[in-house]
């Protein structure tokens, strides 16, 4: 028993971590702030993450494993409904690790691991997303050159890599609050949505605006 509190110290640092740097901001949780939550000694943090870098990047080692499995399922994707919660799904990981995407300039500046990594996970995004858009061509929800998925499909990643963003300057005090998560998802989740429906079958574009109407939820 003795040789697995080490590791669920360390998994508990993780989880009061991320709950501060979303709650607060990164750059405003010091390790000192994270130990006092968890009434341990700053001595016991640092045994398990000497660096406060380490603990991010530990945070986005999870970001990435859940990410990265989510964008495997792009290629399943056959109709607007299928898109609506790979869209969805795709924002709750993003709400899960919010302050990866709220502190995202400051954080690249001066972690330059975890800069190659969202770059790759970026890559990774746009690739699904151009796999997406392939196979609901091919099921004929979507009418589209294929020299204009490249270019959607990364109109599609910037407004889901910024969306939470735009919601912070709308509403600073509140817009990432957790009583806030589902309407920021579901407005997100139709922004990017709302990219493919030009391209859509007349058919897709009226069920996305059922889906829309459905999941609507008011400011």
């Amino acid at each position: 028993m003795a040789k697995k509190a080490p590791r669920r110290t360390a998994e508990r640092i993780l989880e009061t971590s991320l709950e501060l740097f979303n709650r607060f901001g990164e750059p405003n949780v010091s390790t000192t702030l994270i130990s006092s939550e968890m009434s341990i000694s700053p001595g016991n943090l640092y045994y398990h993450y000497p660096a406060k870098d380490e603990l991010i990047n530990a945070l986005f080692n999870r970001y990435q494993h859940d990410m990265e499995e989510l964008l495997g399922a792009a290629e399943g994707v056959r109709n607007v409904e299928d898109a609506w919660f790979f869209l969805h799904s795709q924002f709750e990981i993003i709400w899960a690790y919010r302050f990866l995407y709220r502190d995202l300039n400051d954080l690249l500046s001066r972690n330059r691991l975890l800069e190659t990594r969202l770059q790759e996970v970026l890559k990774h995004k746009v690739n699904a997303f151009r796999a997406m858009l392939d196979a609901m061509r091919l099921a004929g929800a979507v009418d589209m050159d294929s020299r204009e998925m490249t270019p959607l499909a990364n109109n599609m990643v910037v407004v889901l890599t910024y969306w939470l963003s735009y919601e912070y300057v709308r509403d600073p005090r509140h817009a990432l609050e957790d009583e806030n998560a589902e309407r920021s998802l579901l407005r997100g989740a139709g922004q990017v949505l709302g990219l493919l429906s030009p391209y859509m079958e007349p058919a897709q574009r009226t069920h996305l605006m059922e889906l829309t109407g459905a999941y609507q939820v008011p400011d």
